[in-house]
């Protein structure tokens, strides 16, 4: 058995009895709920002596309300009979600070709750099934990738089901429908635009290319999707990533105001700027040798094609490590309990 085997042999068989003991005392992977009661009749009193607290203001200081603010103040009045016993609860997640009150005794509004105890599990678990992989590809990484992978997939396209046919097609299409059955908040005003008819037509001549027969249908809706993206696309690159970019590099290389005169940070900034591109140019400029001043120019250029390719390298690793700083502070923190430096006694 090699030796690296036995190393992580050894961690797994630590950390795996650490978990236990740490679970079976009930010292981690608990989440708790707070629960917090609102009645809809004292909110609304609430929203309405907002409003007359902003009118006496408004009188005090010689003007007067909001037209807008005094009709919702009329609407909240109107309704606040029929709002007599009705209240909603409001479920949010506990710290560990928050199981206790200031006195020791446990808060009766914090409750222990599975099914956020059994998703914090899970998502602890995945996270290492995950970096299981620094052990070398192994069933559980596998098995992590796959749900990974999997509900992806699912949740991409149970939105694109949602906000493409549903609520662009169909809401568009027949919204009295929708209106009666999955869209209930769908705008009384919204009526038919048969204009939609075509997508429709070319999602249906899309699906062709299923059938037995007559799959070249499909070909159709699809280069007319391609086409259209890719000409919607290239006016918005076109003005991006070319006009923009030509547009952001004339500047003044002297910047002045009347206040404080020369500029020098600003006339240093737009100098580096322009020097940059010129040279940069320079640089994949190949009808010229680069010798003499040219070579020089070009040589100023990869300097800076260097140092922005490292910071751009280094924005990425660093976005990387906020990345896995987040999840070993899920780890340590909501799953196993460790006390918070400076926070947690």
């Amino acid at each position: 058995m090699k030796n690296s085997t036995i190393i992580w042999l050894v961690l797994l068989i630590v950390g795996g009895g650490y978990l236990i003991f740490r679970t079976g005392s009930g010292s981690m992977g608990r989440a708790y709920v707070r629960h917090e009661t609102f009645d809809a009749k004292a909110s609304f009193e609430e929203q309405i002596q907002k409003i007359d607290d902003e009118e006496q203001k408004a009188v005090s200081d010689g003007k007067t309300l909001d037209e807008s603010k005094a009709d919702a103040r009329k609407q909240l009045e109107t309704r606040l009979p029929d709002l007599e016993g009705i209240t909603w609860t409001k479920v949010s997640s506990a710290e560990r600070s928050e199981l206790t009150t200031d006195d020791g005794q446990p808060d009766p509004a914090v409750v222990f709750s599975w099914s956020r105890t059994i998703g914090l599990w899970i998502a602890a678990l995945g996270t290492l099934a995950i970096m299981s992989f620094l052990w070398g590809d192994n069933v559980f990484y596998k098995l992590a990738e796959a749900v990974v992978v999997g509900a992806s997939a699912a949740y991409a396209m149970v939105v694109g089901f949602w906000t493409g046919i549903i609520q662009n097609l169909f809401g568009k299409l027949i919204p009295s429908v929708m209106r009666d059955t999955v869209l209930p908040g769908l705008p009384s005003t919204q009526h038919t635009e048969w204009i939609y008819v075509i997508p429709l037509v070319l999602s249906v001549l899309m699906l062709w290319r299923l059938a037995p027969a007559g799959g070249w249908i499909s070909r159709w809706p699809l280069a007319f999707f391609i086409g259209a993206t890719a000409g919607i696309r290239l006016v918005a690159y076109l003005d991006a990533d070319f006009v923009q970019q030509i547009a952001n590099t004339i500047m003044p290389l002297i910047v002045s105001d009347n206040k404080q005169g020369l500029v020098i940070g600003s006339s240093i900034a737009n100098f580096i700027i322009v020097t940059g591109v010129l040279t940069c140019l320079v640089y994949f400029f190949f009808s010229f040798e680069h010798t003499g001043a040219v070579g020089t120019a070009a040589r100023v250029g990869i300097w800076f094609l260097m140092i922005t390719f490292g910071a751009g390298f280094g924005f990425t690793v660093m976005g990387r490590i906020a990345l896995i700083s987040d999840r070993f502070n899920f780890l340590f923190y909501d799953w196993l309990w460790l006390p918070r430096p400076g926070i947690d006694a």
